[in-house]
């Protein structure tokens, strides 16, 4: 009479010839070892992500090495193809690629900065109230109009939207960027297109409000008194820029707008020791003219003026005389 074998209450135990067993004979085969198994991938590819995001993040810590900013820039494109309504890695990306379109060689500049147009425009599509996308997107084609010159010149609208929404959305973003930018747009677009130095001006110290050791407000400021022959006033900017402590999250930037000022100062003192010099030597040669006397500028202004405008005009003429059909005959 065969032995009777009791009921199975346990349902991870099963009945073998020796009675109920609570381990499976072959590894893996029972449902508690598949649903730890399961757990365990659920956990796994719930970090890859997480993990992928930081290193991106680390790499892009370190984009003074170049190869590494690359990489960064890879990883957040491959993970915004993978999912175009990422945000993080829309912003992130457009953040490297204007840092390797400012770095990269001038054959690879447009492709980065095309991109990160791209991806800025999927930023703010994506999360439209927040100024990250906005502020990039800007960045970019901000950078792609100062590389391009005339061709860059129909971003010089949407550059100025984006960073006033920027304004709009949150102004102390990234220690007053959209002010910075502003300022740096009203200086560089030409007057003709809207450009203003006294808006460059206001815009510029209204960024340094927000961090008063930001070196790129205190550069750009610099440039824009440098332009308008405020000497004392930029040389006093630019000390200012290699005084300033690096900042944690951009010392980078930090560096090499420093390494910026050093030059221009260099130069300004190099100018000045050349301006004396030519001032007195000027002095011993003429006689009842001062360095600066208004009448011999002007007088040295109108003539060559004069030069240039007999420079275009006789070759004009030259070339009106001449026959069209006949000059295509002779070619």
């Amino acid at each position: 009479m065969s032995a009777s074998y009791p009921l199975v209450r346990n349902r991870y135990a099963f009945s073998t010839r020796f009675g109920v067993s609570r381990r499976p004979s072959r590894s893996g085969s029972s449902p508690r070892s598949a649903s730890s198994f399961l757990i365990r991938s659920c956990i796994v590819l719930f970090y890859i992500p997480l993990l992928t995001a930081q290193s991106a993040d680390a790499l892009y810590a370190d984009r003074a090495n170049l190869a590494s900013a690359r990489r960064a820039a890879e990883i957040w494109a491959a993970a915004l193809s993978a999912d175009p309504q990422n945000f993080g890695a829309a912003w992130k990306l457009a953040r490297a690629d204007y840092w390797l379109g400012g770095h990269v060689t001038a054959r690879e500049r447009r492709a980065a900065l095309e991109q990160g147009i791209d991806a800025g425009r999927k930023a703010v599509a994506a999360q439209p109230n927040r100024p990250e996308g906005h502020f990039w997107l800007a960045a970019n084609m901000g950078a792609l109009a100062e590389s391009f010159g005339m061709q860059g010149l129909k971003y010089r609208k949407p550059i100025k939207e984006e960073l006033e929404t920027v304004l709009r959305l949150d102004p102390a973003f990234l220690d007053g960027s959209a002010d910075r930018a502003l300022g740096r747009w009203y200086f560089r677009v030409p007057w003709l297109f809207g450009g203003r130095s006294k808006q460059a001006e206001d815009h510029l110290r209204a960024s340094l409000k927000y961090n008063p050791n930001s070196t790129a407000s205190h550069f750009f400021l610099a440039e824009l008194l440098l332009d308008q022959g405020r000497k004392d006033e930029a040389r006093a900017e630019l000390q200012k820029v290699l005084d300033a402590p690096l900042h944690p999250d951009w010392t980078p930037e930090d560096q090499e707008f420093k390494a910026k000022a050093r030059k221009m100062l260099d130069s300004l003192k190099q100018g000045l020791a050349v301006a004396w010099a030519g001032t007195r030597a000027m002095q011993n040669l003429l006689f009842g003219v001062t360095a600066g006397d208004p009448r011999t500028f002007g007088a040295v202004v109108v003539l060559l003026g004069l030069i240039a405008l007999a420079a275009c005009c006789l070759p004009a003429r030259r070339a009106a005389r001449l026959d069209p059909v006949a000059v295509l005959r002779a070619d």
